[in-house]
């Protein structure tokens, strides 16, 4: 019996922030997605977070959806440095970048982030 193959394009890419420290959503953090070949980073899309803390659309979905390896980068500096927090120069945490494998473009890929000035934290959410 052989394998089925995957439908293509009907997965999506999809993200969220919450700030641990503050117990609520990170608006406002800038996000880039990358997609990875060999050493060859290719800038995808920059979005920001909204009130809550999501994107307002898949970062890619559809036909968009190819597998690969892809990197988010979080510019959590930027974001705790906006909130108030006295963070030491350099911050210990800056850019935060999440490499991850996209194999299945039918599936819904969700990579949340909790992120405080000393620590973050991420899993496949649904």
């Amino acid at each position: 019996m052989s394998a089925q193959p995957l439908p293509t394009g009907t997965g999506r890419l999809t993200t969220h922030v919450l700030d641990t420290a503050r117990g609520k959503p990170a608006a406002g953090l800038v996000i880039e997605l990358v997609r990875i070949e060999g050493i060859d980073h290719h800038l995808i899309k920059t979005v920001s977070t909204n009130s809550d803390g999501r994107v307002d659309a898949p970062l890619l979905s559809g036909a968009d959806l190819t597998r690969g390896v892809y990197e988010l980068r979080f510019h959590a500096g930027d974001y705790l440095r906006s909130t108030g927090d006295d963070l030491p120069d350099p911050a210990f945490l800056d850019v935060i970048p999440i490499r991850f494998g996209i194999a299945d473009t039918s599936a819904h890929y969700h990579v949340p982030l909790l992120i405080s000035a000393y620590g973050y934290s991420t899993y496949r959410g649904s």
